[in-house]
């Protein structure tokens, strides 16, 4: 009778946990747009902090199921579309190298080989950049890619602007030509300081 008396005590002490646990779940939240007293301007929504970047919106990222930033995304694509490559400074080199340095070298590596420590660790390798095929694509083969994805690569376009998926691309044409570049082509500083049987002729 007692052993019965405790089952039925654990019961109801469990039935009140669901409950309270359910009160979690469906906590008080306010919907886009909805009036707050908590703020001097009556609305729930707070402005993003000055300064703050998107990194992520829309279909792209998977935000909101699809529902929200269709209008950015669409925006975005179309200046993607419409741009072309800038000309090669030393400074968009840089900020090629920045970003490459953070999106791409994990797994196309610092040499653009396609052995960065993302594959080192089983992720699937990519192609090098210094294959022929490659080496002969054009520049839109690299920004439609970072754009749009490839094979096991996803999209880009939401995280990388198009002003930095030129850069990135500059930046790919530097790498390939470091490894393929001829000595003849090298000013004769450097040219000097180049082992006697070593480099392309």
């Amino acid at each position: 009778m007692r052993a019965r008396r405790l089952a039925w005590l654990l019961l109801l002490a469990l039935a009140g946990c669901e409950r309270l646990m359910q009160g979690m779940y469906e906590q008080p939240r306010y919907t886009p747009d909805a009036a707050s007293p908590l703020f001097a301007d009556g609305r729930a929504d707070r402005p993003p902090p000055v300064g703050s970047v998107p990194a992520a919106m829309g279909t792209l990222a998977a935000t909101s199921s699809g529902r929200l930033g269709r209008d950015e995304l669409a925006a975005r694509a179309q200046a993607a579309a419409a741009s072309a490559p800038p000309a090669p400074t030393r400074a968009l080199l840089a900020r090629g190298q920045e970003r490459f340095g953070i999106y791409c070298e994990p797994c196309h590596s610092p040499l653009g080989d396609g052995d960065g420590p993302v594959v080192r660790h089983g992720f699937p390798q990519p192609p090098s950049y210094h294959e022929p095929r490659l080496r002969s694509a054009p520049d839109r083969h690299f920004y439609d890619v970072m754009s749009n994805g490839h094979g096991v690569m996803y999209s880009y376009g939401d995280r990388v602007t198009p002003e930095d998926r030129w850069a990135i691309v500059a930046y790919v044409r530097a790498l390939q030509l470091s490894q393929a570049a001829p000595v003849a082509a090298l000013p004769p500083a450097l040219r000097a300081r180049l082992p006697a049987s070593g480099g392309r002729r």
